[in-house]
């Protein structure tokens, strides 16, 4: 059978119209996807439920879709996964809201944006009864161009900034190369703590200065998360609990079962030297954590100062730290005769203390001043391996060995050369067990 060529070139140009217009349809850009009626039901509270997206996404810069979503009223809002990352400038979030990111979602600070010394990619300020919640998701910023010249140098541009907010969830999140701390939970208006805040299943990675910070908080629970090569200012630590002000505080903080690795300063650190007999009683408990790489020590304790002397205690609970290049538990102890307590429980340590002259335990006098009163410092069956002709455990102070600290409890010891230490004068007044073992 013979086609009628006419036929034949009405077919070809048919079918090559459906083609293009199918490879058009794969290679169109991702655009606006506004939908003003739905946008209006969500607006007179038909609908509690809002969609970003309905705002209007746009891959170059989709910060006015995702503020107005927020801005919305609505009690959820989604960010949905669109292909390409969602591009925004600084977000101010809201009360009574659960924003939920879609797996594969990245939110990613625009790129020349965040010039402020303070802008950070999400801000709560004196909010409560909020939920972010994004197992799957990426919020990232660009901390190489914070480096530069055409930025004015600063700490405080964090991922998620929480200021005096209370009944807060944080789920799920991978928060990236920030210009400050992956979070930070500050206090607020009228000196507000940040209160009942759950942190949970987040890995903070490559952040400038902290994984997480908390300047004031009261009830808070991290549990489960990773904070990873942080570096870039200082303390450059994984957690760092350290209150500004008296009117800080640290009630019933306990940072459980996370990972610290890799950090370009210690792993965790509870530091409160700037509290006072007026602040509240202290109660921090980091418990089954892990701390291993970190450029500085795995546990850092850093407690008060001359004339400051809050209530409380500070404990490490089968907390395990290996490869730190400082020792894996530093306490540096401002002031002997503070009622504040300090205690190691069940915590192992290995391969800690690499650089020279360091050692795995190290407890550190700064002021000229003898220890007055027993049981400060407590190792309730500690753990040391060590396999170097050194000192597990050293004391000293700034007058030269002649102040002692209060030290109790009993400390195991695995090393071929002994179970030795450094104690300088006055050893007779600690009443610690020290036990040699092999492997």
């Amino acid at each position: 059978m013979i086609l009628n060529p006419k036929i034949l070139l009405v077919f070809f140009l048919a079918h090559g119209a459906i083609c293009l217009a199918g490879d058009a349809e794969q290679e169109k850009p991702l655009g606006n996807f506004k939908d003003p009626a739905v946008v209006k039901e969500v607006l007179s509270g038909k609908r509690t439920v809002a969609n970003a997206s309905w705002w209007g996404f746009n891959e170059t810069d989709s910060t006015q879709a995702v503020q107005n979503a927020i801005n919305s009223g609505a009690r959820t809002i989604i960010i949905p996964y669109m292909g390409k990352d969602w591009v925004v400038q600084p977000i101010k979030l809201a009360s009574n809201q659960e924003v939920i990111f879609e797996p594969g979602v990245v939110v990613i600070a625009k790129k020349g944006a965040f010039k402020g010394e303070r802008d950070c990619l999400f801000l709560a300020d004196s909010l409560s009864n909020m939920t972010l919640r994004g197992y799957g998701a990426t919020l990232r910023m660009r901390k190489a161009d914070y480096k530069s010249y055409r930025y004015t140098k600063s700490e405080f541009r964090h991922i998620i900034w929480l200021r005096g907010c209370s009944d807060v969830n944080i789920l799920g999140l991978r928060l990236q190369s920030s210009g400050g701390d992956g979070i930070c939970l500050h206090r607020g208006k009228k000196h507000l703590p940040c209160k009942n805040v759950l942190i949970r299943d987040c890995i903070c990675d490559d952040n400038y200065r902290q994984g997480i910070s908390v300047i004031s908080a009261d009830k808070l629970l991290i549990k489960n998360c990773v904070f990873k090569n942080t570096g870039g200012t200082s303390p450059a630590a994984g957690i760092d609990l350290e209150p500004y002000l008296p009117e800080d505080m640290m009630v019933e903080v306990i940072v459980s079962n996370c990972v610290s690795e890799n950090n370009g300063g210690s792993g965790f650190i509870a530091s409160i030297s700037n509290l006072n007999v007026n602040s509240r009683e202290v109660s921090i408990l980091f418990v089954n954590c892990y701390a291993r790489g970190c450029g500085e020590s795995g546990l850092r304790a850093r407690l008060v100062n001359k004339d400051r002397r809050p209530k409380g205690l500070i404990e490490f609970r089968n907390c395990t730290i290996e490869n730190s290049s400082y020792p894996g538990a530093l306490i540096q102890w401002e002031k002997a005769d503070s009622p504040i307590k300090l205690r190691f429980s069940n915590c192992k340590f290995q391969n800690v203390a690499k650089r020279y002259n360091q050692i795995p335990i190290s407890l550190t006098l700064r002021r000229k001043s003898a220890a007055k009163q027993t049981g400060q410092i407590e190792f309730i069956n500690c753990y040391v391996y060590d396999d170097k002709n050194r000192p597990f455990l050293r004391i000293s102070d700034v007058e030269g060995s002649k102040g002692i600290y209060d030290v109790k409890g009993n400390i195991n010891v695995c090393n071929p050369y002994g179970a030795k230490t450094d104690l300088g004068t006055g050893s007779e007044k600690l009443a610690l067990v020290v036990k040699s073992f092999e492997k």
